[in-house]
Formats: C-alpha cells, sequence, structure tokens
C-alpha cells in the first residue's frame, strides 16, 4: 500500500482517535499513517518476519500470526476499525474473515483488487489473464489464491447479514463512485453489523 492517494481515501474512513486493527499490514505503512494523521492507536496482524520487524521500526505495534487461523485471541468489538487492505483476497476462509472483521471491530473495511475492471476484463477477453499495476503478476506465480470483483463483495455482505455502510473505487488515486466494478482497479467497501 506505498500509493498515498489510496491510503488518504482509506483513511478518511477511519474516524479520528480510533483503535485500528489492521489484518495482514504488511510493513506497516497503512497503520503508521493513520498513527499520524488521524490519532489512532492499534494493533497490526503479520505473518512475514521481515514486515514484521519493519513494523516494529516504523513504531507499529504487531502480532506474528496467520491469519488462515482465525481472531479468537480477539473479544466482540475490540477495536473501532478493523482494516483488511490487500488482505481478503490472499486468505483460504475469506467469506470467515468478513465476518470476524465486523465481529472484532464496530467498523471494517476492505480494500481488494477489483478483477471486474475494464482493462483484466479485456485481457480475460482476449485469452489472457491480466497483468497490470493493481494485478502485477502472471497467473502462476501470484500471491493471490482468490480474484473477486467489486459487485461479488457487496453480494457476499449482504449474504452474511452485513450493512454496507460506504463503497467505491479507486483508480489512479481518485475516488470512483459511477461504476466502480468497470472503472476502478481498487475495490474499498466499509461495513458494520
Amino acid at each position: 500500500m506505498s500509493d498515498l492517494a489510496t491510503m488518504k481515501a482509506i483513511a478518511k474512513l477511519v474516524p479520528v482517535g480510533s483503535r485500528v486493527l489492521d489484518l495482514g499490514c504488511g510493513d506497516g505503512e497503512m497503520l503508521g499513517y493513520l498513527q499520524q494523521v488521524r490519532s489512532c492507536t492499534g494493533y497490526g496482524i503479520e505473518i512475514n518476519d521481515a514486515n514484521v520487524l519493519a513494523c516494529v521500526k516504523r513504531g507499529v505495534n504487531v502480532i506474528q500470526l496467520n491469519l488462515d487461523e482465525g481472531l479468537a485471541l480477539f473479544d466482540n468489538s475490540s477495536f473501532d476499525v478493523v482494516l483488511q487492505i490487500d488482505t481478503l483476497q490472499h486468505l483460504r476462509n475469506a467469506e470467515v474473515m468478513l465476518r470476524e472483521t465486523v465481529r472484532v471491530g464496530r467498523l471494517g473495511v476492505v480494500a481488494f483488487p477489483n478483477f471486474a475492471h475494464w482493462p483484466n476484463r479485456l485481457s480475460v477477453l482476449q485469452g489472457r489473464m491480466p497483468v497490470t499495476r493493481r494485478l502485477p503478476y502472471q497467473w502462476y506465480d501470484t500471491p493471490n489464491i482468490r480474484v473477486g470483483t467489486h459487485a461479488d463483495l457487496n453480494i457476499l455482505a449482504l449474504k452474511n447479514g452485513l450493512k454496507v455502510q460506504d463503497s467505491f473505487g479507486i483508480q489512479n488515486g481518485r475516488i470512483v463512485r459511477t461504476l466502480p466494478n468497470l472503472l476502478a482497479g481498487t475495490s474499498v467497501f466499509s461495513f458494520s453489523n
């Protein structure tokens, strides 16, 4: 998550002073940003050793944990906001983790690559899996075990009884509210129970 405009757009969904849990926090960049500009506190969850070390160096509290094992160590509503930024597509238990996100937090914020973005559709129409700035891997070496669309996550949220508080796309650092399933490389949702 190195795109500042994307971080700013997502940060606006996080109330000032929130207690935040960032699932799959990587090097802690997003949580560090929220600490600086939104006066947030909280923890990151990360499995990768190098990223855990980077979080510590950044001053971000981090817990080393495999998200596929769940969030049982956290009580209901332990956090104001739970983030899943570029995490959901890597998880085997994506649906369970979506529910856990709003169990552990009063608000869940999820962002992920939108497979229905028009350049991706064009690649598939030409018989190839897409390789874009947002999906930079070949089909055989991608860390993504799932692909989803903006429309898919909306349906999954409704199926699980989650209330969509907001949803939009992000493309080239700009928020896309008109046809985000077609016109945005990143999908962003905020949910509650």
